[in-house]
């Protein structure tokens, strides 16, 4: 029988609206209005504007017949026209889907056909990829953004220019809140093994769940000023666009990561709180002293990826900073477990405390669980430090699945829970700790780089038999790729020659740093044994950094 607290008591209007991020600028412009939302030099615009702006944009892209569940991707760096895509492109019922802006032109028209992209928008700095791609898909609308601190002498590409775009529109556009909270929001693409990248759906909860998270991990206070080291690229920016609105902050943008612009920002725009991969932290503790003057603390980062190292982590404090470690994937929003610190980690030396630090951690506080499970069993490993299983997470931060792909989201979701692929243990206190890569991932300077597309390159090579690709630690990027290489006999080919040759296959982060020759290791079976590779380069350095 019905429960009394079921009978007459179900969903209606006054009690159940979807969960979305959009509406947390709606709430910012209403309640904080006048507040500053956005500088980027000299553009410097409130909240009740960006409003505006963003339903202008909403209302634009449904003149060029964009509607619900279309596809809008967005070819920008981190500057208002990007910040602004976050809020308008869902308002027109769209998904966003924000690329990469580091990706060659093959990568990017992947992408764009496998999304089924309606609208690019383009900033003038790519304007020779955004023709190329026009060209390639016939039909995709391509809107011209000129950015304040952008090129400004950029032939004249695409249909229309953004701004004539936000002309065109309405700033009272009645924007529709999703019917679904399930409804897809954004569309992130990642490298896996396999060649081809796999489109990650994000839903209007999940998104809203995680910037919320956000907010309560770093207690990050109203009318925060947050500077955008990240980029909005990398899994929505870790959901930061949203978050920010929802705190009514200030999004300071930055369009490329220079260690003195970062310092003179901090400085000028009283910069509180900042995320980045370990590379940008380990610039900004190398700088030189002078640049740092005049910048008041404190200051709080988020770092993912590999940790920074101690020394590093020691440094950072001097400076006034203090880093918070978190971890996640493209699936999981970005960030959905944090090393949550411990009082009493105070009194430890540098590097106990360090060591503590370099953690993946915890659970988020909207993510329902974390943990290492035998990927066999699905029963937890010993919480022992030693005991390895398989790193998953369950909960609202978890993707809606691989677009186009049931066969990778079954798998991802097997027994009820997502599988990162990552390989770690859980330690006495309950933090979960990385021991390993399974999915043969190299995380450069944040970014992924699939081994395999790496080694399909080098294969191209007519001197190359085999290779095996494993990552090697690098003081600037965390880890870079490096290449194993067995040439075919009577045939030669050197360093230099073959980082030429993928040079002309690749976008230069994804490129070796390094190339070693001799016979591979291979099991009976001609498998390449690239455990044994990692061992002498050392790449368990690389994640322990």
């Amino acid at each position: 029988m019905p429960s009394d607290f079921d009978t007459g008591l179900g969903k209606n209007p006054a009690n159940h609206v979807p969960l979305t991020p959009i509406d947390f600028l709606a709430r910012a412009a209403s309640v904080y209005g006048d507040r500053l939302a956005i500088v980027h030099g000299p553009v410097r615009q409130n909240w009740r504007d960006t409003y505006a702006r963003a339903r202008r944009l909403a209302s634009g892209l449904a003149s060029l017949g964009v509607g619900k569940g279309d596809t809008v991707a967005a070819l920008l760096p981190n500057t208002p026209a990007m910040v602004e895509a976050h809020f308008g492109v869902p308002m027109a019922g769209a998904v966003l889907n924000a690329l990469n802006i580091r990706l060659d032109a093959s990568n990017l028209i992947f992408m764009l056909r496998h999304g089924e992209a309606r609208v690019l928008l383009a900033d003038t700095e790519f304007a020779d990829v955004a023709r190329q791609i026009a060209n390639e898909i016939p039909g995709l609308k391509v809107v011209a953004v000129l950015d304040a601190l952008g090129p400004q002498d950029a032939p004249a590409f695409g249909e229309t220019d953004y701004e004539r775009l936000l002309a065109s529109g309405d700033p009272e556009f009645a924007w529709q809140m999703p019917a679904d909270e399930w409804d897809a929001i954004a569309l992130n693409y990642t490298s896996g093994t396999t060649g081809d990248p796999k489109g990650v759906v994000y839903h209007h909860r999940g998104a809203a769940i995680n910037a919320i998270s956000n907010i309560l991990e770093w207690d990050l206070p109203k009318h925060a000023v947050y500077l955008w080291t990240l980029p909005m690229f990398h899994c929505n920016g870790w959901c930061f666009p949203w978050t920010i609105a929802a705190r009514a902050g200030v999004n300071v943008c930055l369009r490329k990561f220079e260690p003195k612009l970062v310092f003179d920002l901090m400085r000028d725009e009283g910069v509180t709180h900042y995320c980045a991969a370990p590379i940008v932290h380990t610039a900004l503790v190398n700088a030189p002293l002078a640049w740092r003057d005049g910048v008041r603390g404190p200051v709080r980062g988020m770092v993912a990826g590999a940790p920074p190292p101690a020394a590093v982590l020691a440094q950072m404090e001097a400076m006034g900073f203090a880093l918070t470690h978190v971890y996640g994937l493209t699936e999981t929003y970005g960030p959905a477990a944090v090393c949550a610190e411990q009082d009493d980690w105070a009194s430890l030396s540098q590097e106990d405390r360090a060591t503590k630090k370099a953690r993946q951690g915890v659970r988020y506080h909207l993510q329902t669980e974390v943990a290492v499970l035998d990927p066999d069993t699905m029963q937890p490993v010993a919480s022992d430090g030693e005991e390895i299983g398989e790193i998953m997470f369950r909960g609202n931060i978890c993707m809606k699945g691989y677009l186009k792909n049931e066969k990778a989201t079954r798998e991802a979701f097997a027994g009820g829970w997502f599988h990162t692929g990552d390989l770690g243990v859980c330690t006495p206190d309950g933090y979960v700790k990385i021991k390993d890569r399974s999915k043969d991932i190299i995380i450069s300077g944040g970014e992924n780089i699939s081994s395999v597309e790496v080694e399909d390159a080098i294969y191209r090579h007519p001197a190359v038999l085999a290779v095996a690709v494993v990552a090697q630690p690098d003081v600037k990027w965390g880890e870079t790729p490096c290449a194993f290489v067995e040439l075919k006999d009577g045939a030669s080919a050197t360093a230099d020659e073959l980082i030429a040759h993928c040079r002309t296959l690749l976008a230069g982060f994804k490129v070796p740093k390094a190339v070693y020759f001799g016979p591979l290791p291979k099991t009976s079976t001609g498998k390449i044994q690239k455990f044994e590779l990692r061992k002498k380069v050392k790449s368990d350095a690389a994640i322990d950094v």
